[in-house]
Formats: structure tokens, C-alpha cells, sequence
């Protein structure tokens, strides 16, 4: 690749470097936001840094942000727009550089002025897409968003002319943040990562959050990386990026992180080049900067004792995965040459559904359920061609008792595991988090 970026390349600073571990970390007050990366930058691990953008930025209300700033009322976000390219610059000064990559994340489904700002800041990564950020987020129709991304997308990669190449991240694996089986989420992420390209990217990401079972998330991480091999174009700089559990945390210190290090070991033993870290402090409230770096110091640690263990004894097995998601991934190609145009097409016909998504471009047909084993499962399907690959559908639809106590499955698994592993006597872990056995 000729022009180079922070991000280009990063699978050969993982194999040299260990496991990249990220926060998903961003304050309004541009002191504190450079606090963060600093401590980031510090912290004893190899470490990608984030700007995480605040929910008004996120819908493009930039008038109610700047009141925020002129009252001196925090927001939940760096609000990157408002604050213009001379704050960001000065945020940045001497904290971004090639032994610290710096990610804006945001979460918007209308990009286009997010995007301008990161040119002219000169920040070169960012994650989302026109369906990952569009559907579990809000009202703006699909065919808006598909359309500001294509917009966005071609903008961004005029950042390659300056001899930057700029990196986006499909948040496709992520949808909802759960009860969506894996190979809807792997098709995503795919589909999203072509869009980048045929719009003009070049270097990307593709994600995959962490779900209900260990085993199930090591196959559906091993077919994401077969499938991106097999559909990404040959001068695609890519690799994958793992994310902590995204849906209901642990309430209790010990359960937070048992499932982080659950996900850092799935991280390593699948070959992920970054691992996006929560922290114990998801639960209740947003975490400080301190409760950030310690989060990351520890999966990093759990990353490198990962990487010295005995491999596992086999792979694990082929339960239809890859084959799902590559049927998903070739309907909805099939559609359209243009690949915004195929998934606003598969949409419309319900080849792509996500479970539970209430948006009105989404045909709300298709239903998850996590079995006995702990493994998400199709209860329905609705219109997707991939009825009967992966097995485990049932005829009977989820009752809302069924999807509240789904929701909070990961929570009460690892929050009992914790407390079991501890003195019958509440803990001061447990103590710190106001929970008891009987809580779960």
C-alpha cells in the first residue's frame, strides 16, 4: 500500500506487540480527553486509543452541545464538531502518533459531518456503516444512511491523496449488542466491509462481539476470518477486531472480569488483532480514566498468559456457521452489483433481519433464543435463505419472559460464577456492587 496510516498494518504490530487492547473512552472536557490518552498511551499494554463521541454529535444536534460547553455540562461523549479542528489538534499534540493509533467512534447514522471533521483534524480511523449504525440506533431511514455513508466513505478516502490511509470499522458484528446469532452478524460485517471498498477504502476492520458461548464464539470468529478471506478484495489491508460482551454486564467486580478475560483468551486463541475492553464499572455508571487503564492492563495480561498456553485440543466444531453466513453473504450480493443498493434490497425482502431491531426498514420477522447449552439459536428465521443450516429453530415464537431472562443471561451466568468462587460470606466485590446471590 503506498500511503500509510495508523491503522494500516496493525496485524504485524499485534504478532510483534501481543493482543491490541482499546476502551471505548471519550469526555467533553478536551483537558480530561487528553488525560485519557495520555493514561492510554502510558498504560502497560500494547494500546489503541479511542475518541468516543457524545449522543448529540451522534444525531447532529451540535446547538445543544455547544450549550452543554458553555454551561460546563459534561457530556457522554468528546463532542468532536463542535469543538473544531484547533481544540482536537491541540488534544492530540504529541499524544497520536504511530506508537498510539487514535479511533473516533460514534455511532451516527448521518456521518457526513463527523467524517469532514476527522479529515480536516487529520485523524484517520473511525468505525460504523450504513446498516451497523443505522438499525439499532435510530429513525433515519436506510436509505438515508446507506447514502451519507457512500458519501462519507468516498470523502474519507480522499485522505489517501495527503499519503494517509484511512481505516474504518464495520460495527456489523455488534448488532444490537446480542441476541443476534452469529451468522447474521459475520454477513454483516462482510457486507459492510465490501461497501467500504467499493466506495474507496482500502484498509478496514471487521468485528465480532463476544456472545453467550465460548466455543460458538471461537467457530463464528474463525469463519469471519475464512469469509473475509474468501470475499475481500486482494488489496484490502483488514483484520478482526473483538468486542467484549455489548450487551447486559456483570453488576459484581468478579463477574465483570471473568467475562472480560473470557474475551481476551477468545481474542488470542482465534488470532483477533484487537480487543475492545470493558471495564467493572459498565454496569452502573460511566468509567473514570483510572478504571479504564486498569481494564486494559488486565486484558493485556490475560492476553499474554493466553498466548503462552497449551493451544486447545482441536477447533471446535462445525455447526454450520461459515455456511450461514456465506448463504447470507452471496442472497444478498446476488441482489445488486452496488453493494448499497443490495443490502437496501435485502432488507426490503427480509434476506437481512435482525432480531428484536424495532426499525421500520427491518422486517422484525426473526427471533433469537439462547438453548440449554447457553448457544444462540434462530426460533425464527423469517424470510432469510438459511432455514435449516445451522439447525436449532423451533416453531414456537419468544415470549417476553423469555427475551427478558435471554437478556440477562451473560449477566447472571458470571455474576454467579464470581460469587460461588468466593466465601459464602458477601465479598467486598460483591459489596461494592450492592449485590448478593439472591439479586441474580
Amino acid at each position: 500500500m503506498s500511503a500509510t496510516g495508523s491503522f494500516a498494518g496493525l496485524a504485524a504490530l499485534r504478532r510483534s506487540a501481543g493482543l491490541l487492547v482499546q476502551p471505548r473512552m471519550g469526555f467533553s472536557d478536551p483537558r480530561q480527553m487528553r488525560a485519557g490518552l495520555l493514561a492510554v498511551r502510558q498504560a502497560r499494554a500494547a494500546t489503541v486509543a479511542t475518541l468516543t463521541l457524545d449522543s448529540y454529535t451522534r444525531v447532529k444536534d451540535y446547538a445543544s452541545a455547544g450549550r452543554a460547553l458553555a454551561d460546563g455540562t459534561p457530556l457522554n461523549g468528546y463532542p468532536l464538531v463542535t469543538h473544531g479542528r484547533a481544540v482536537t489538534r491541540a488534544v492530540l499534540d504529541g499524544v497520536q502518533g504511530p506508537d498510539l493509533p487514535v479511533q473516533v467512534r460514534h455511532g451516527s447514522a448521518v456521518p457526513d459531518d463527523i467524517i469532514a471533521a476527522l479529515v480536516e483534524t487529520g485523524l484517520d480511523a473511525t468505525e460504523g456503516g450504513p446498516v451497523s449504525y443505522c438499525l439499532p440506533y435510530g429513525r433515519v431511514p436506510l436509505r438515508e444512511a446507506t447514502a451519507s455513508w457512500a458519501r462519507s466513505c468516498r470523502r474519507f478516502a480522499e485522505l489517501r491523496d495527503r499519503g494517509i490511509e484511512p481505516h474504518l470499522e464495520s460495527f456489523g458484528g455488534c448488532m444490537m449488542g446480542q441476541m443476534c446469532p452469529p451468522g447474521l452478524l459475520i454477513a454483516i460485517t462482510v457486507l459492510e466491509a465490501l461497501f467500504f471498498h467499493q466506495h474507496g477504502l482500502r484498509s478496514v476492520s471487521l468485528s465480532y462481539a463476544q456472545q453467550t458461548d465460548v466455543r460458538q464464539d471461537e467457530e463464528a470468529v474463525a469463519a469471519l476470518r475464512s469469509l473475509a478471506t474468501a470475499f475481500l478484495p486482494d488489496d484490502t489491508d483488514w483484520h478482526i477486531v473483538v468486542y467484549t460482551y455489548m450487551g447486559k454486564y456483570p453488576r459484581t467486580r468478579g463477574g465483570a472480569l471473568l467475562l472480560l478475560r473470557e474475551a481476551a483468551e477468545l481474542a488470542v486463541r482465534t488470532g483477533a488483532t484487537r480487543l475492545i475492553v470493558k471495564t467493572p464499572a459498565e454496569a452502573h455508571r460511566i468509567p473514570t480514566i483510572e478504571e479504564n487503564v486498569e481494564a486494559l492492563e488486565y486484558a493485556a495480561a490475560v492476553a499474554a498468559a493466553a498466548d503462552g498456553a497449551d493451544p486447545p485440543p482441536g477447533p471446535p466444531p462445525d455447526t454450520g456457521i461459515a455456511a450461514e453466513a456465506r448463504q447470507l453473504i452471496e442472497a444478498v450480493l446476488d441482489l445488486h452489483p452496488d453493494v448499497g443498493q443490495a443490502l437496501l434490497r435485502a432488507f426490503a425482502k427480509g434476506y437481512l433481519d435482525v432480531p428484536y431491531c424495532l426499525h421500520s426498514d427491518n422486517r422484525g420477522r426473526a427471533r433469537g433464543y439462547i438453548d440449554e447449552a447457553g448457544r444462540l439459536r434462530w426460533a425464527s428465521v423469517g424470510s432469510m435463505p438459511i432455514r435449516g443450516i445451522t439447525g436449532g429453530e423451533r416453531d414456537h415464537s419468544v415470549g417476553s419472559s423469555d427475551l427478558l431472562s435471554a437478556l440477562s443471561y451473560v449477566e447472571r451466568k458470571h455474576d454467579l460464577l464470581a460469587l460461588q468462587s468466593q466465601d459464602t460470606t458477601r465479598t467486598s466485590d460483591a459489596l461494592d456492587a450492592g449485590t448478593a446471590p439472591a439479586d441474580l
